[in-house]
């Protein structure tokens, strides 16, 4: 496989737009300063810093104007006012020539969070998708990124919904294709907050072949060569390796029955901390 020129980032939710409340002025600063070094400043500075174009994809979001307005601002606090939003809603929208000119133009991309399925279903088979993932490939000032949603939607294999109340059973977890940036990784989000750890343990349990990237709010991981990742942002991030299994029992049980595997393997990486994904060590 072909080593991506590309970066991604790829976010938790709740990342920080410069709308934080402030409670008292003694942490007015403290506060500007975390937006000022968060994670929409690291998209903005893995860039080509003035006059960097992104777009802003409002296709997960049942609100698109909101959201847009939302990001379009955060970035203008940040020095970037050449940021457009491209409201792709349906597979025709995801192919439409004035579009695609957009995102053949743009330096990066960011999938706003809602629902995954409205991504998938816009974005599979499309000219809009294919220009994406070409320029991730062969373009190393090109950057995709996506939160909530938008980051789960990246990966090959899908979240696509879970049954909280009975989890580490096999079939809890409804796993559907994504946008197939991302090989090999499957993404989860809100991973902390909503005690996500089951579905993707359940995930990577039924692809044992790949690794779980669990992301916390507020935080995001950013990805180079497809193969080393940097957590990036106020939280953590878990990483969830299935590659050394000794012992798996999802394909011989049925759907409810409780799932049993030997020497899964996870990592806790804080902000700063870069783990290699080939190597599954931390670098």
């Amino acid at each position: 496989m072909k080593i991506p020129k590309g970066k991604i980032v790829a976010i938790g939710g709740n990342e920080d737009k410069g709308t934080l409340p402030v409670r008292v002025k003694a942490n007015q600063f403290k506060q500007q300063h975390q937006f000022d070094h968060g994670i929409l400043k690291r998209i903005h500075d893995e860039l080509h810093g003035l006059g960097t174009r992104i777009e802003v994809v409002t296709t997960a979001t049942s609100t698109p104007e909101v959201a847009g307005k939302i990001y379009t601002d955060a970035f203008l606090m940040l020095g970037c006012d050449n940021v457009g939003v491209l409201p792709i809603q349906c597979p025709q929208d995801a192919n439409r020539p004035d579009y695609l000119e957009r995102l053949m133009h743009t330096d990066a991309v960011m999938f706003t969070g809602g629902d995954q399925q409205r991504i998938t279903a816009a974005f599979q088979g499309s000219e809009a998708l294919n220009i994406i993932k070409t320029r991730y490939l062969h373009e190393d000032k090109f950057l995709i990124s996506g939160t909530s949603a938008g980051a789960m939607a990246l990966s090959g294999i899908m979240i696509n919904g879970y049954v909280e109340t009975t989890p580490l059973l096999k079939g809890m977890v409804e796993l559907t294709s994504g946008l197939d940036i991302l090989d090999k990784i499957i993404i989860d989000t809100h991973f902390v907050n909503r005690r996500r750890i089951p579905r993707l343990v359940e995930a990577i349990a039924s692809n044992p072949t790949h690794i779980g990237i669990g992301l916390g709010e507020d935080t995001g991981i950013l990805i180079t060569g497809n193969d080393f990742i940097e957590t990036i942002g106020s939280g953590l991030v878990i990483v969830i390796d299935g590659r050394k299994l000794v012992a798996n029992n999802y394909e011989s049980i049925g759907t409810g029955e409780a799932l049993c595997v030997e020497n899964l393997i996870m990592h806790i990486l804080p902000r700063g901390r870069s783990y290699h994904i080939t190597s599954g060590k931390f670098v």
